[in-house]
């Protein structure tokens, strides 16, 4: 029997994947399913979580004192490419249009602002008004696969520093550090994604 897009999404949600990837949070599992999200999306979205995650405990590891808002910085990692589904030339292809097509689509669905923004602000590092938050989420969508990004990475150092009055220099190396080690996991989070039809 031929396996259908509703068994393919069922297992990029559900899978444990190798290693193990988190699951994402129930209300986005159930989004997605109600859309009709293509699997390879939610794969993504899966795989992007799960490093966010990572980047979430280390910050309050590292800074205890520093207030960082982890459940958004999951959920802003969960969803920041949902406007594919109305732009889905964008999952194989370059383009911005689901920015803010995602954004519109988590507030028509009654998410709040402050948690559709991250839709729009995930690839938006060089403006002014991006949290450490929206740094974290942008930096988890591309560490994941072992892409590094100087100028997002610079933007986050010097959110760190400036959060923690600490060195640049040395929240430089803690942040290569860790970003090396989740980088050098990329292949089978890759493969996992590429596991699922667009």
């Amino acid at each position: 029997m031929t396996a259908t897009p509703t068994d393919f999404l069922a297992r990029a949600l559900d899978a444990p994947g190798e290693p193990p990837l988190r699951p994402l949070p129930p209300v986005v599992a159930e989004l997605l399913r109600s859309l009709g999200a293509p699997p390879r999306l939610a794969a993504h979205l899966r795989a992007v979580h799960d490093v966010a995650a990572d980047l979430a405990d280390w910050v309050r590891d590292r800074y205890p004192d520093l207030a960082v808002d982890r459940d958004a910085v999951l959920f802003g990692a969960a969803t920041h490419d949902v406007g594919k589904i109305r732009h889905p030339g964008e999952l194989t292809g370059p383009g911005s249009a689901h920015e803010t097509a995602g954004r519109d689509l988590l507030l028509d669905r009654g998410f709040p602002p402050a948690l559709a923004r991250f839709a729009a602000t995930h690839a938006d590092w060089d403006n002014p008004a991006v949290t450490l938050e929206d740094l974290l989420v942008g930096t988890a969508d591309k560490v994941w696969k072992d892409k590094r990004v100087p100028g997002l990475e610079d933007r986050l150092v010097r959110a760190l520093a400036d959060a923690t009055r600490r060195e640049p220099w040395e929240e430089y190396l803690a942040l290569d550090d860790l970003l090396t080690r989740i980088g050098a996991t990329a292949a089978p989070r890759l493969a996992f994604q590429a596991a699922f039809p667009v």
